[in-house]
């Protein structure tokens, strides 16, 4: 009984991995290739925003030790 069950778990977690395989058309590329598909569109504007916060926190930031000051420098 529990092996027949794992045999369809396996088998629905197999064709679940396959959906995710697909040939991509030279002219769909373009559309996939877009900056507004990535993770961070706008990676200088997350890095000044971060910055911005981080010294009016008067806390560290994720990319500095640092402690901020309250001025915005560096």
């Amino acid at each position: 009984m529990k092996i027949r069950l794992l045999q369809k778990l396996l088998l629905i977690a197999v064709c679940i991995g396959f959906m995710g395989c697909v040939n991509v058309s030279p002219w769909e590329r373009g559309n996939l290739a877009k900056s507004s598909m990535e993770i961070d569109p706008n990676p200088l504007q997350s890095e000044f925003q971060s910055h911005n916060y981080s010294s009016r926190e008067a806390a560290p930031s994720h990319s500095s030790s640092s402690s901020g000051g309250g001025c915005g420098c560096y």
